[in-house]
């Protein structure tokens, strides 16, 4: 029997376009949450036909996790992209996000589904063992590569109590926290949604 393919949540991008087109990364992430959540014509689509069309954009959670030790010292959460499952177009490149798209699977609708696949996506690409505080930091639309011109990224940080995460995936190579400063010097390795979150969240 024939796997069924993947259905996503997307968005029209005429819909963000109403709200404010932007690119890079917008801060304001409520003001377009909120109605994107809320439109009727939020929908799951076939995964293999949205990613090559930019009429519409794939909503990904972009989790970045964060930790100061003692001595003041902030660190974030970054691994290489790999070769499983996951998008191939960004293979080997450093990224500070945990994340991926959100699945019909993910019961609910507008908010609750969404939560559900920030959740079900961190429990599969990562074991997080610490208490955390969370904020949603803003958006990222990146219009620059194939990649890009398909997904709207939103930026969660999880501020953790203590550096207990590890990697589940294989996909998510060399998984530990780097400090900020030794992200900003080797920038140009990281994805460009992660070059965007580091320059506003760590600025």
């Amino acid at each position: 029997m024939p796997q069924q393919e993947e259905h996503v949540l997307v968005i029209p991008a005429s819909v963000i376009d109403s709200i404010g087109a932007f690119e890079g990364f917008e801060a304001d992430a409520e003001r377009y949450l909120d109605q994107i959540l809320r439109s009727e014509q939020l929908a799951y689509r076939p995964r293999g036909a949205m990613e090559v069309d930019p009429s519409f954009k794939q909503l990904i959670p972009y989790v970045v996790l964060q930790h100061t030790d003692d001595s003041g010292q902030t660190s974030v959460f970054t691994y290489t992209r790999g070769g499983g499952g996951g998008e191939k177009r960004l293979h080997a490149k450093r990224s500070i996000g945990i994340g991926g798209h959100i699945s019909r699977e993910d019961a609910g609708e507008g908010q609750e589904a969404y939560d559900s696949g920030m959740q079900r996506e961190l429990d599969e690409e990562i074991c997080l063992e610490s208490d955390y505080t969370e904020t949603r930091e803003g958006l990222i639309y990146d219009p620059s590569n194939e990649v890009g011109q398909v997904h709207l990224g939103v930026v969660h940080r999880f501020v953790l109590h203590s550096p207990d995460v590890t990697s589940n995936e294989e996909d998510l190579a060399d998984g530990g926290f780097v400090p900020v400063e030794t992200l900003r010097a080797e920038r140009a390795e990281l994805e460009t949604w992660s070059q965007l979150a580091l320059d506003a969240l760590f600025a």
